[in-house]
């Protein structure tokens, strides 16, 4: 079957490691998805095939076990399993973020202890910033750390983790108001917080010793997946577990996290909605009224060159963030102009895909319905779209500032 989407460039390495991911999606993740997301059901089995072809260390530097490949060979690999199942990816998509910055921003000792574990799948990875009250205002989080010897002390509550109960190990942003004087702290946020490797059991409940996962959160969509809550009371940590041995960088290391997170987030919006033209194009042609197929019908033509466009259009700008990033260049502005870009798109091409399946789409029975439930997670995910108007333009002003 003819493929939108396709990328120029690539290398032989990079379009093997991709035939194998696609091959692996449409024979183990493609036929069991909807069963197991309407159970809400964890996809072990898939996970392990994923492990056994290496993907959990696809971007960790080979002198940890990884494979050390580019974060455009990942997003295109985010890509393909997004298109299988959207939680698949998101499985991959914290896990990575977490490897990303203990490559970038950990201490030799950090890196040698947890990536090569990593790599091989052993140790999963996920992250937090959120708070029950938080929004979009990361400025504002109130989980504080407090020194305490050779130890910090944890307290607070973060939500929305993704992959809160399956992981060992959590990158969770804090206070810790070390060195600044209260009026410091106050008038400047971003250099009162601190990223802490945390390290637990997988599961629910008390997992170590005042660290608390309540349980999963019931969602509407992206399910299988666990999302959970992260309760700390007296959490002792090491202070050896400080991402980057220094405090007061975790808000510059998150935010590097996500610029890598975003452009996960777009591949992923071109993964579903790329799906979502394959059922819709698919039953166009399967479907007839008025005495021929659908597909003949040239309001559906019409909706079928939109979708395909979109879908074009976003893969470009995924792309192009994701090579910018691999260049060492600053992405800020590209990777939210993807993210923005490919979750609307991604939205509107399973509207329009869901539309052609007509009454049909509402039912179950078809893969629609679950693409039609998961898509909004992405509008929100790694930033709403108006946080990504915000950077964009916060961005576009320091490009085009009038010299008058």
């Amino acid at each position: 079957m003819a493929r939108l989407a396709q990328t120029a460039g690539l290398t032989d390495i990079q379009q093997e490691i991709l035939s194998t991911v696609r091959d692996f999606v449409d024979k183990e993740i493609i036929p069991v998805a909807t069963e197991l997301e309407h159970r809400d059901e964890y996809p072990q089995q898939i996970v392990d095939g994923l492990k056994e072809l290496g993907l959990f260390g696809l971007m960790i530097p080979e002198e940890y076990g990884g494979l050390g490949e580019s974060l455009l060979t990942y997003a295109l690999c985010v890509e393909e399993i997004a298109r299988g199942w959207m939680s698949v990816s998101g499985i991959i998509n914290t896990h990575f973020i977490v490897a990303y910055m203990l490559k970038q921003h950990g201490t030799q000792e950090q890196k040698e202890h947890f990536l090569p574990r990593m790599a091989a799948g052993d140790i999963r990875g996920a992250f937090s910033m959120s708070e029950p009250g938080l929004g979009s205002d990361v400025s504002a989080i109130t989980s504080k750390a407090v020194k305490d010897g050779d130890e910090y002390v944890l307290n607070g509550q973060k939500m929305w983790l993704t992959n809160g109960g399956t992981s060992s190990l959590v990158a969770v942003l804090v206070r810790s108001d070390e060195g600044l004087t209260p009026e410091e702290a106050a008038a400047k946020p971003h250099k009162s917080m601190t990223t802490f490797l945390v390290e637990k059991e997988p599961g629910f409940g008390e997992v170590r010793p005042g660290l608390t996962i309540p349980g999963k959160i019931d969602k509407m969509g992206y399910k299988g997946v666990d999302t959970t809550e992260l309760i700390m009371d007296g959490l002792r940590i090491p202070a050896d577990r400080v991402l980057g041995g220094v405090t007061g960088r975790g808000f510059y290391q998150m935010m590097d996290g996500v610029e890598v997170g975003r452009v996960n987030v777009a591949a992923r919006g071109c993964g579903v909605a790329q799906r979502a033209f394959e059922l819709g194009v698919q039953y166009a042609q399967q479907r007839h009224t008025f005495g021929k197929p659908i597909a003949q019908h040239q309001a559906i033509q019409f909706k079928l060159a939109e979708m395909a466009t979109k879908v074009e259009a976003a893969h470009a700008m995924m792309v192009n963030a994701a090579r910018k990033k691999d260049s060492g260049e600053r992405n800020d502005l590209e990777a939210g102009m993807a993210k923005y870009l490919a979750s609307e798109y991604c939205k509107e091409v399973v509207e329009d895909a869901f539309r052609i399946h007509g009454g049909y789409g509402f039912s179950k029975e078809y893969e629609i319905e679950r693409l039609y439930r998961e898509a909004p997670m992405l509008l929100i995910g790694e930033g709403t779209a108006e946080i990504q108007k915000m950077i964009i333009g916060r961005r576009l002003l320091e490009e085009y500032r009038f010299q008058g």
